[in-house]
């Protein structure tokens, strides 16, 4: 959930605008009728899929849930080939999403005292992490406050990353790269957003517990909640099972910009902090948990919830991000979650703090990793939990 405040009021007026009638899209998924109302915000989130195909996505899949009601739909396309209509069971790419549920283990690491939030990560992983980054605690690893640049990866533009998805890479190379550098800032200081803290916090839960970060999470959250269509891919590129087409707008081999298939990727540099492949039933059943107290359990489920008081790095606001969730103020409410995303899909998990008002999405974005939200995605963030706060 970025910190897009500006952005999110633009699409606002664009939202008001397009509200139509509350009639599922062609392809959406019907509500059960038990569930279904004829409330401003189901025709609000019929509106904001309605459409697709489109310049922006080329599939939607939406549940919403909690006690102030239920809503589920889907639109679009499962490929721009066949036209069939999107499976709104579909897996898809969650982007980092995956950094909560990262988190989580961690946090139940803490709880075991396994892992000591305030130890150093150079005492868990000395041989990796030099003096100069000595100071870096595994709670600023997870709230991004840790001062760690972002690790060299090959390319600099859409295109070049496209010719170098088949690149493997390994964890430990990622935090050479990144600690090789310059820090951005004294540990604890400042606030930025990167996957380098993730990848770092799953190679220590690595290491202390002697096993593989991937089956620390199957075994800890993944097994125990019933999430059978959520895995980690590994090395390979491609989605397993059921799966939409994710598509990426760039420059073609003809020389035209349009729409390159990117469903097959490889997802090596995200790793623990943005590989999970789940699907959006698995993800909401998963946030429920998480913010019931279920997954992370007593005090330490309060890090998650807990904003550092420090500015953003790049904005000077205050810090958005806490431990796996980050926090937005939507309709008077405080809202929590995270967004994700990897090419062609944008993914997001969000709820109030009481689990009133839940909201997970996949939406096959045709720019799912540009600078601003994508506008489907925008969208329904706001007609589940409305304007942003002033």
């Amino acid at each position: 959930m970025r910190n897009t405040t500006r952005t999110l009021l633009a699409a606002a007026l664009v939202l008001g605008v397009a509200a139509g009638p509350a009639v599922l899209p062609a392809g959406a998924a019907p509500v059960p009728a038990a569930t279904a109302t004829a409330s401003s915000a189901d025709a609000a989130l019929a509106a904001a899929i309605a459409g697709l195909p489109s310049k922006d996505a080329t599939a939607a899949l939406v549940r919403v849930g909690g006690t102030e009601g239920t809503w589920q739909g889907s639109a679009g396309v499962h490929d721009l080939r066949s036209n069939r209509p999107a499976d709104p069971g579909a897996r898809f790419r969650a982007g980092s999403v995956t950094k909560v549920f990262t988190a989580a283990v961690a946090l139940q690491l803490a709880g075991e005292g396994r892992i000591d939030l305030d130890r150093t990560a150079r005492s868990y992983l000395p041989e990796l992490i030099p003096a100069a980054y000595g100071e870096v605690t595994v709670r600023q690893l997870l709230n991004h406050t840790h001062g760690i640049p972002a690790a060299d990866l090959p390319g600099e533009t859409v295109e070049e990353w496209y010719a170098n998805r088949f690149v493997t890479h390994d964890p430990r190379d990622l935090v050479r790269s990144a600690t090789s550098q310059p820090r951005e800032f004294a540990p604890g200081e400042k606030q930025h957003y990167l996957n380098i803290g993730y990848t770092i916090a799953g190679l220590i839960v690595e290491r202390v517990t002697g096993d593989s970060y991937e089956h620390q999470v199957r075994a800890r959250i993944l097994r125990p909640l019933g999430l059978r269509d959520t895995y980690f891919p590994g090395a390979s590129p491609r989605i397993e099972g059921r799966h939409n087409h994710g598509y990426q707008r760039m420059l073609l081999d003809d020389g035209t910009t349009g729409l390159r298939d990117v469903t097959v990727w490889g997802p090596t540099d995200g790793w623990a902090a943005g590989d999970l492949i789940s699907t959006t039933a698995d993800l909401e059943r998963f946030t429920n948990a998480l913010f019931a107290g279920h997954v992370v359990r007593g005090p330490l489920l309060e890090e998650m919830f807990t904003l550092p008081k420090v500015p953003d790095l790049n904005s000077g606001d205050p810090a958005a991000y806490s431990v796996g969730l980050s926090m937005k103020k939507l309709g008077g409410r405080e809202v929590w979650g995270k967004t994700g995303g990897r090419w062609g899909y944008n993914t997001a998990i969000a709820s109030t703090r009481d689990g009133s008002r839940t909201l997970v999405y996949s939406v096959n974005a045709t720019d799912a990793k540009g600078q601003d939200m994508n506008k489907v995605a925008l969208h329904l963030m706001l007609a589940t939990y409305g304007l942003p706060s002033k």
